[in-house]
């Protein structure tokens, strides 16, 4: 059995960062059903990366919604929403990203809800929290990025703010409700009473930034230091920490010893003997090293660096990253059943329970799929 096997979640939310918690629940075991609009579903299912469709709605929310059943209701109309009360007495979980507001509305906001079952958990998710003079602003994750300060940590000093070519908001967000949900359960086993847990895209980027931010808090309230050399890798880190450009690709280089780098690849490096100046002169040591390793292939220095137990790596791209047995030993690739029979490729849950990677060949399902076999299995027409 999977560790959450027997619990319902109801999923009355759209788009990415609560539908990946829920994607999370259910590989993890949960029976997770969506509650969607009928006919067209959540907003989600139109919302593509590169134009890409299948079976109707987009590749991106068959990526996150996989694995999971759907119950096309319409909350303003009476019967349905009586039907979904039901629902609600039989659940453990129920989550929602709406606005602050939009499901008190409705009449099943947390209060509302926890007449109904008094053991339920109550997950939100929003934007910037439900008070706050951006509370009511669009929760989307370039926003969040740009609100954050995230936006001002890659690339060089002189490049302006960079986004994360991720969905970065969203997906720190899913794993943080993931942990509030499983506490809550936790916590519910040990008092018998329903639990509300909030998370918001802002506070998790937020938290991402932890390292960053309190060093921002404790340096003066100085900008994160980008450095002036194309590659860095960090704002707040020495040289040699970066990626560097050798004669045919890519090579990075983690936190080391400089010295020991510097006989590795044939480098004089002396000149910086005191530890404490290997910030300071950052550019002008990563130039130095900079010049050394575009002389020769990213082989040949890994060769060198290797064998001297110095942190390197190839910097691959998507097409030799997934053909490489480093990621073939991982077993990450899976494939789901679409209802026409075809195959779609996606990637498996990262977890592993008692040494077993969890694999699901449930795509996602078409909206309110799944409606007539729920109103018979819990009785609710």
């Amino acid at each position: 059995m999977k560790p959450l096997e027997g619990l319902l979640v109801l999923e009355f939310a759209q788009f990415m960062a609560a539908p990946t918690a829920g994607l999370r629940l259910a590989d993890l075991g949960a029976r997770v059903i969506k509650i969607e609009r009928p006919v067209k579903g959540e907003a989600g299912r139109q919302i593509a990366i590169r134009n890409i469709f299948v079976d109707g709605s987009s590749l991106v929310f068959h990526t996150i919604n996989r694995n999971k059943e759907s119950y096309a209701a319409d909350l303003k109309n009476p019967a349905d929403l009586e039907h979904i009360k039901k629902l609600i007495a039989k659940a453990d979980i129920i989550t929602h990203n709406f606005r602050p507001g939009v499901m008190e509305k409705i009449g099943l906001g947390y209060e509302s809800v926890r007449t109904i079952n008094p053991r339920i958990v109550y997950g939100v998710v929003t934007g910037y929290g439900s008070k706050g003079p951006w509370a009511l602003r669009p929760g989307q994750d370039l926003l969040i990025q740009s609100l954050s300060g995230l936006a001002y940590l890659s690339d060089t000093h002189n490049s302006g703010p960079v986004s994360f070519g991720l969905a970065t908001a969203d997906m720190i967000c899913g794993a943080h409700f993931v942990q509030g949900l499983l506490a809550a359960l936790l916590k519910r086993a040990k008092t018998n009473n329903s639990v509300l847990v909030e998370v918001s895209l802002l506070e998790s980027v937020l938290d991402l930034q932890f390292e960053v931010i309190t060093t921002h808090l404790n340096d003066g309230g100085k900008l994160p230091q980008r450095s002036q050399v194309k590659g860095n890798g960090h704002p707040y880190l020495s040289a040699p920490y970066g990626i560097y450009k050798t004669s045919d690709g890519y090579l990075s280089l983690a936190m080391g010893d400089l010295h020991q780098i510097g006989d590795a690849l044939g480098v004089d490096l002396r000149a910086y003997a005191d530890k404490s100046s290997w910030f300071d002169h950052r550019d002008e040591i990563m130039r130095t090293i900079a010049q050394q390793l575009s002389a020769q292939t990213t082989g040949h220095w890994l060769a060198k660096l290797e064998t001297k137990g110095i942190w390197c790596a190839e910097v691959l791209t998507y097409e030799q990253a997934l053909q490489h047995e480093g990621y073939l030993a991982q077993g990450m690739k899976q494939e789901v059943t679409l209802p026409d029979g075809s195959l779609l490729s996606t990637t498996r849950c990262p977890i592993r329970i008692n040494g077993e990677r969890l694999y699901s060949d449930k795509a996602a399902p078409r909206p309110g799929a799944d409606t007539d076999l729920i109103n018979q299995q819990f009785e609710l027409a």
